[in-house]
């Protein structure tokens, strides 16, 4: 019997890293999803997934805790690492009014965590793995139109910080994405947002694995095709 696939995912106690989780374990993956909270809706997906879905317990904000959850893991090696934790707050604010608080925290949880997830967790992905972590169009500073300024700004800190670890780590082989799944209905995304989870979330799962085994930094949406920068 072939080897089940196994993904990481940090950040997965509602919305987009839910619909992940489900997502992996419905095409058949080993499934390690993290919380910082308690997730009834992801203990709900275990009952139906029980011999594919791990739960774990981490701050991606906290590098103590990201490292607690690595040393669970000497022994593994993941096909996949996403990282999707992030928030949204102070939407409607721009440079003169946002609370640095605000700033401070959407910088910490958007960017520089997710980053120090992949580089704490770059060792335990196959050579030939993909290591993703979630972005946005509106990280794109060619085609942002000034929507949420400092969300916004916070995923395009994200995307630079991931083109800088791609240079430091010139030659590696595992695919390394930057995914921008679309405007989502989801508490975070709202109501207004222009995508269901099911336009979305299975289409990126699609477009991620398409790139095991392509070496290199890629900027891509739900679809696989380039975002520009």
């Amino acid at each position: 019997m072939a080897r089940k696939k196994s993904v990481l995912i940090l950040g997965a106690s509602r919305g987009l890293g839910l619909a992940l989780a489900e997502e992996y374990c419905a095409v058949d993956y080993e499934v390690v999803a993290t919380i910082r909270t308690s997730s009834p809706a992801l203990e709900r997906l275990r009952e139906r997934f029980p011999s594919s879905l791990r739960i774990k317990s981490a701050d991606t904000t906290d590098p103590d805790s990201i490292a607690r959850l690595k040393d669970e893991f000497q022994e593994s090696e993941f096909d996949t690492l996403f990282v999707n934790a992030g928030i949204c707050i102070a939407k409607d604010n721009t440079p003169i009014d946002v609370a640095e608080s605000d700033f401070v925290a959407l910088m910490l949880t958007n960017a520089l965590g997710p980053m120090r997830v992949v580089e704490t967790f770059r060792d335990r992905v196959s050579p030939r793995g993909v290591i993703a972590v979630m972005s946005s169009e509106i990280g794109s500073i060619q085609i942002n139109k000034g929507k949420w300024e400092m969300y916004s700004a916070s995923k395009a800190a994200l995307n630079m910080l991931m083109k800088c670890f791609a240079a430091r780590h010139e030659g590696d082989t595992r695919a390394l994405l930057l995914v921008a799944p679309g405007w989502v209905r989801t508490e975070m995304g709202g109501e207004e947002a222009t995508l269901s989870i099911e336009e979305s979330i299975p289409n990126v799962v699609k477009s991620v694995e398409a790139q095991a085994g392509k070496a290199g930094l890629r900027f891509i949406d739900r679809h696989g095709k380039t975002v520009p920068w």
